[in-house]
């Protein structure tokens, strides 16, 4: 019996050690490939981290240098600040990079990175409103400085003309001198082309005749030049005195050349017959203010007349009989005898003359005209009454003339 439970205990020791070897090889097994498993997990970790540091560096080596500080979109320096942040600990560079974006940020947008933490779409959003102002202040003080170098260049060409016009006038001077000491024309007054070419033609008059002509033309422009000044009248000044003495003159009219130049020349020949010029034996001087009167309501009427067919196109055709007797009994009634006979007597107890009652009446006649004759006067109609010439002729024009 002993002898069989001794075997038998042996054979169960042996199955028992059997048994213990292989777990134990089964686990040295399994501790193996959890090691190997964990190296290659920790090795592939660690490749993909220099993968990752590699492509931070890649993104963050720019960022060192000024030009792409220059060209960086808002953008691009959030991106950058990301990254910078995120490998800052583990990384020299994006540390060192990181240093550099928080300076550059400051100085050039005055946005503290410190304050920002890791917010990158608020940095972004600043960046984005304060590079947007400096780049509309950047253009602003552009156009200022083209603004400048435009009126710099201006006047150096304004100064360069007035130079050439100095030595123009210089030389000119220089030419007409003795016509222009005979009487007494300060070179500055070469300026007035009329002048100046009433300076030339009596230097090359050759008669007696053409020389007393051209002599008499420069005393008229050195009259008018004490009037209006070496430019003469401007379009405010021609305006006022041509509605003054005009009925029916517009601002509009103003702006046709030939308008404005009967308007000067019959200012210019008022101011002459005023001051007691008579004119030429080609021409008086009341001759030369009525063939710029004639001229200017020549002009009026030709505005009359298109006034005229604008009211009386095909809308107007519909109203012309409605309206027709009513214009005829007011138009009879606008400047009639009896108005003008009570007009006259109203003056005559005001204690008038006989020359300011016949101004007068002439102004209330002019005036008394119906607008639907204004506008279809033909220039016969139009034409001035004749006056005495000289100072005389300044005397006896009323709102159709000259006047003192």
């Amino acid at each position: 019996m002993d002898d069989v439970l001794e075997n038998g205990m042996r054979q169960s020791l042996l199955i028992a050690s059997r048994i213990a070897e292989t777990l134990a090889r089964r686990r040295q097994e399994s501790q193996r490939q959890q090691e190997h498993q964990d190296a290659q997990a920790a090795h592939e970790a660690e490749t993909r981290f220099a993968a990752e540091r590699t492509a931070a560096r890649a993104a963050l080596v720019p960022v060192e240098k000024d030009q792409w500080w220059d060209k960086a979109e808002p953008s691009d320096i959030a991106t950058a600040y990301a990254v910078a942040e995120g490998w800052k600990d583990y990384d020299p560079t994006a540390l060192a990079v990181s240093e550099r974006i928080r300076q550059e940020v400051l100085t050039r947008y005055g946005i503290d990175t410190h304050d920002v933490g890791a917010d990158t779409a608020y940095l972004e959003s600043g960046i984005q409103i304060i590079a947007t102002e400096k780049a509309r202040q950047a253009a602003l003080a552009a156009s200022q400085e083209e603004t400048r170098k435009a009126a710099a260049e201006h006047e150096k060409a304004t100064q360069l003309l007035a130079a050439a016009r100095a030595e123009e006038l210089r030389a000119q001077a220089e030419k007409l001198a003795p016509e222009m000491e005979r009487h007494q024309v300060p070179v500055e007054y070469l300026a007035n082309p009329e002048l100046a070419q009433a300076l030339q033609r009596a230097h090359n008059a050759k008669t007696p005749k053409a020389v007393a002509a051209a002599d008499a033309e420069v005393k008229e422009r050195m009259f008018l030049i004490g009037k209006d000044g070496i430019n003469g009248p401007d379009i405010d000044q021609l305006r006022k005195a041509t509605m003054d003495n005009i009925n029916g003159a517009v601002d509009s009219q103003f702006k046709d050349p030939e308008f404005v130049n009967a308007a000067k020349e019959m200012h210019e020949a008022r101011l002459l017959a005023e001051g007691g010029f008579t004119g030429t034996q080609q021409a008086s001087m009341e001759q030369r203010y009525e063939r710029a009167e004639k001229e200017l309501f020549a002009r009026l009427e030709s505005v009359g007349r298109e006034i005229e067919n604008r009211v009386t196109g095909n809308d107007s055709t519909r109203l012309k009989g409605q309206g027709l007797e009513a214009e005829s009994t007011s138009a009879a009634d606008y400047g009639s005898a009896e108005r003008q006979t009570v007009f006259e007597a109203s003056l005559v107890t005001t204690g008038a003359n006989e020359t300011q009652i016949r101004g007068r009446a002439a102004a209330e006649r002019s005036e008394g005209t119906h607008p639907s004759a204004a506008v279809t006067m033909s220039k016969g109609a139009a034409k001035a009454k004749k006056t005495q010439t000289g100072v005389a002729m300044g005397a006896e024009r009323s709102k159709s003339g000259p006047a003192r």
